[in-house]
């Protein structure tokens, strides 16, 4: 508080010595930060709500030892079984991490939950139908449902590795987590009306709680927009290698959400490369700057940046692989 106190006496003092272009200039970044920031927070709230709703539902109404039988028990059919449960689950990468926090604490198996985590904003009907309006049912879709699979696969082998979920979960989930397996004689389920003011509760929990991330995660991606001329990632953005590791950094810039990121990919067409485009679509749904920030509910600091690290590298090779040898 006193640091803030400081800086603004200070910027009261210098105010005088701005010249007119400078203020300009800098009217002109507000504006502009301004309408990023509301249109990057008002496009995710909506499914931030979703998925926290989904949270609500899967607390109440999903049984652990139902979802013992779903999940095989051997971890590579379990990691992919995990991938797969994307495409039933209509949440992007807002609610996604909620509604992931919520299957452990339920039990499912941290290389599930990875690699559910990382597949289900890509691999969801609406992410699907949305690339398949901008790009056609061909290549690309394909490229970007079947690498984003792998991907999510085997992010969550790796994850499957560490055997102590302490290492992995923060406290207060793991917690949770280790008490699903020790869970007496259930009570009597309450009736419907109960069952849905309890899904709502954990929804407005879940909502509140996720929503400071999104709302810093917006501020930072709009910041960066706004003070970061996009004019100079794209003129570096030629060649197989650059234009893939400037499209990677495009997705965690922008931090668009995935049902409408194919449209943004597809006003790259013809100035960046095939694999360059690609990498941004299987890339930037799994990693952002507002699921950055939500990570850390719920992993420790260091698998989080296992979670951004591995995918970035597995995105950049196969952009370049795409580059070499198809593009």
């Amino acid at each position: 508080m006193l640091l803030l106190l400081v800086l603004g006496v200070n910027g009261l003092f210098f105010l005088p010595l701005v010249p007119f272009s400078g203020w300009a200039w800098l009217f002109e970044r507000l504006q502009v930060f301004a309408t990023i920031f509301l249109g990057i927070f008002i496009e995710a709230v909506p499914f931030l709500l979703l998925g926290t709703l989904g949270s609500g539902l899967a607390e109440v109404f999903l049984d652990p030892s139902r979802l013992e039988r779903l999940i095989p028990r051997r971890t590579l059919p379990a990691t992919f079984g995990g991938a797969l449960l994307g495409m039933f689950f209509p949440v992007c990468e807002c609610g996604v991490v909620p509604f992931t926090r919520r299957l452990f604490r339920k039990g499912l198996p941290i290389s599930a939950g990875v690699a559910f985590l990382l597949a289900a904003p890509a691999l969801n009907p609406v992410v699907i139908f949305s690339t398949a309006a901008a790009f056609g049912w061909g290549w690309i879709l394909l490229a970007r449902m079947g690498f984003t699979l792998l991907i999510s696969v085997l992010v969550g082998l790796v994850f499957s590795q560490e055997r102590e979920t302490g290492k992995l979960l923060r406290t207060s989930e793991l917690v949770v987590f280790q008490s699903a397996d020790l869970a007496g004689v259930p009570a009597p389920p309450p009736a419907f009306l109960e069952r849905m003011r309890r899904v709502m509760s954990v929804a407005v929990d879940e909502f509140f709680e996720m929503g400071r991330f999104l709302l810093l995660g917006a501020v930072l991606a709009a910041a960066m927009q706004a003070l970061i001329p996009q004019s100079i990632l794209l003129e570096i953005g030629t060649g197989p290698v650059t234009s893939v590791l400037v499209m990677l950094a495009l997705a965690v810039l922008l931090s668009i959400c995935s049902t409408v990121d194919a449209f943004v990919a597809l006003g790259f067409v013809g100035i960046f490369s095939p694999g360059a485009i690609l990498a941004f679509l299987v890339f930037g749904p799994m990693v952002d700057i507002k699921s950055t920030l939500m990570f850390l509910r719920v992993f420790q600091r260091k698998p989080v940046a296992y979670l951004v690290i591995l995918p970035f590298l597995l995105a950049l090779l196969v952009g370049i692989a795409v580059n070499l040898f198809i593009g």
